[in-house]
């Protein structure tokens, strides 16, 4: 049986004035693929989210996810969970009342806020300030956040970066925890070992255009992978 497309992305670009610039890409992401999204720094994977995640306006193109145009903010807001590379949680306001806040802009139950501490073990710190927790923590409240609307499709920008070991096996765990559940999910990574161990799917962005996509088994045996790391 072929999986329903979840993200139908058409000739989307967004050029800056410092001559960096994503051009037209075209793809599509069926229901329940993990898909990860590789570059140098610069290359566009960031932007590339951004845009799909309704942060960014693109100067071109078009975007619908589970068949609802992109620029339907009402109707698109519930369908996609954004994790930004820097956790943009309000710092001075406890871990519940950040997703309670979320909660509400969602317009998601208040149940949700409950399940969410309770799934990503969050409880302990419920009434603890976001600027006391690691960073580790932040991530994992910034990822829960992402799904209290209960989202077809999450986006990760870089979601390990600056964690230790031991927090990026948490995150991946996550992730993998996640996917399992049936969402669909992009993020970006530096890291050949993080893509190896979670992604179905490769996308590779130089210079803002799409060069390479297909499975991990092509990839790590393809020039563009060679490339990317010598």
């Amino acid at each position: 049986m072929v999986c329903p497309v979840t993200l139908q992305v058409q000739g989307i670009s967004k050029a800056y004035t410092s001559q960096r610039r994503l051009l037209a890409i075209d793809f599509s992401v069926r229901e329940g693929e993990l898909i990860a999204v590789v570059g140098h720094n610069g290359a566009g994977k960031s932007t590339l989210l951004k845009l799909l995640g309704g942060w960014l306006v693109p100067d071109g193109g078009e975007v619908q996810i589970d068949g609802i145009d992109q620029r339907n903010r009402r109707a698109i807001v519930r369908k996609v969970g954004f994790v930004p590379e820097v956790p943009n949680l309000f710092e001075c306001f406890s871990v519940e009342y950040n997703l309670s806040l979320f909660a509400r802009l969602f317009r998601a139950p208040s149940s949700s806020v409950e399940t969410a501490l309770r799934e990503f073990s969050l409880l302990p710190y419920r009434r603890s300030k976001v600027r006391v927790l690691s960073k580790g923590l932040k991530q994992r409240v910034s990822i829960a956040r992402s799904l209290l609307a209960n989202p077809s499709l999450v986006l990760l920008d870089e979601p390990t970066s600056g964690l230790d070991f031991d927090m990026t096996t948490e995150v991946h765990e996550l992730l993998k925890r996640i996917h399992a559940s049936g969402k669909t999910i992009l993020f970006t990574s530096h890291r050949p070992e993080e893509i190896k161990s979670l992604a179905t799917r490769i996308m590779v962005l130089h210079q803002g255009a799409l060069i390479f996509d297909g499975p991990p088994s092509e990839y790590f045996e393809s020039d563009t992978h060679r490339n990317l790391y010598t």
